[in-house]
């Protein structure tokens, strides 16, 4: 196992705990820790989503065990995301536009966080249940 291997291997460890400590999977993490170090989209793709699943479950389970899951809130993602990820997984992006596309996201997603994390300052507040059908639309991928 080269050096850069166990660079990518410490991030992706990383992202994973970062991520799973707020409720997410980290896909975006993981993609970008991938992207950096030159692995190829046919080899991302599947490592983010077997990633994502393992992570996610083990999110899910930390989160009920604590009572912290709505599961009239969360079944409804959980079940449309299969479908939802099988589909995207169908769609065949070239290498020379997935790159680019990831890193855009990725900026855009960063860009995002630091603007809003400012505004956060009510962090008591109730969170609404969103319209399902835009639950479920924001989903496919």
């Amino acid at each position: 196992m080269s050096e850069a291997d166990v660079i990518l291997a410490a991030l992706i460890m990383i992202a994973a705990t970062l991520y799973s400590s707020v409720g997410h999977a980290g896909a975006s993490g993981y993609l970008a820790a991938m992207a950096l170090f030159g692995l190829s989209p046919d080899v991302m793709r599947p490592t983010a989503l077997a990633l994502n699943i393992l992570v996610a479950s083990l999110a899910v389970y930390r989160y009920s065990r604590a009572g912290q899951n709505d599961w009239r809130l969360l079944l409804p993602f959980a079940v449309a995301s299969v479908p939802a990820a099988f589909l995207g997984g169908l769609i065949d992006v070239p290498p020379w536009l997935y790159r680019p596309m990831v890193g855009v996201v990725l900026l855009f997603s960063a860009f995002h966080l630091v603007r809003t994390a400012r505004r956060s300052e009510n962090i008591d507040a109730a969170a609404r249940r969103p319209p399902v059908p835009a639950a479920l639309a924001v989903d496919l991928r």
